[in-house]
């Protein structure tokens, strides 16, 4: 029993090697991109649309309705990163209805990249709505001396997202290969069912935390505060 995609490999030569966690990540991108393609290419403004689009803007007012809820006034600027992650994850989870398939969530080295991504647009969306004075000024709150302990706490929070997706996400696939082994059929059925559920809420908690953290460095500086 593997415990990551990154132990099944396809082909290697010295240290490069092509494993099912790339695999499965590009066919997942593609197939996203391709879904993407599709449902866009004919939208419509009529009464009468199409289910894909139906199910698209139930997704984007959705996520609109949570970006918004989280406290960012204007959910357009992050709709497409936060959305994209959310699918990513999602997708993957998905995708384990086939057989054989391991999803790319399950190495640590995608859950790591996608942390990365967060811990990236972090600033780049705080130094977009506070620029860098405002933002940079944002780690010396309440005081000066929390500098190194907000600077650790960027670092940690990366850490925590990237381990807990996949720790999650990892310990279902062991799970379901016990059962498998040791269990009829219809039990691991309902693990693989609960497992669906659970990545789901995976993608949803991932993506609500990077909501927060962007949240919390774009917020604008309260000007009653500075005034007083």
């Amino acid at each position: 029993m593997r415990l990551s995609p990154d132990q099944w490999i396809f082909w290697q030569h010295g240290f490069l090697q092509l494993n099912a966690t790339i695999v499965t990540t590009w066919g997942l991108m593609l197939v996203l991109v391709l879904g993407s393609w599709r449902i866009t290419r004919k939208l419509t403004t009529d009464t009468t649309i199409s289910r894909g689009q139906s199910a698209l803007e139930v997704l984007v007012l959705g996520l609109k309705n949570q970006i918004q809820e989280v406290g960012l006034a204007q959910p357009e600027k992050y709709i497409g990163f936060i959305g994209t992650l959310f699918l990513l994850i999602a997708g993957a989870t998905l995708f384990t209805i086939f057989p054989g398939y391991e999803p790319p969530t399950g190495s640590l080295s995608t859950t790591v990249g996608l942390a990365l991504c967060v811990f990236a647009a972090v600033p780049l969306f705080g130094i977009q709505e506070r620029g860098l004075g405002g933002f940079l000024k944002s780690y010396l709150e309440p005081t000066w001396i929390m500098l190194p302990f907000n600077i650790i706490s960027e670092v940690t929070r990366t850490l925590a997202l990237a381990v807990r997706l996949f720790g999650n996400m990892m310990s279902g696939s062991m799970i379901l290969g016990i059962l498998l082994t040791v269990t009829p059929f219809v039990f691991p059925m309902l693990m693989s069912a609960l497992g669906l559920l659970t990545g789901m809420v995976q993608a949803y908690i991932f993506s609500i935390l990077a909501t927060v953290y962007i949240a919390a460095a774009a917020r604008p500086e309260d000007k009653g505060e500075e005034n007083g």
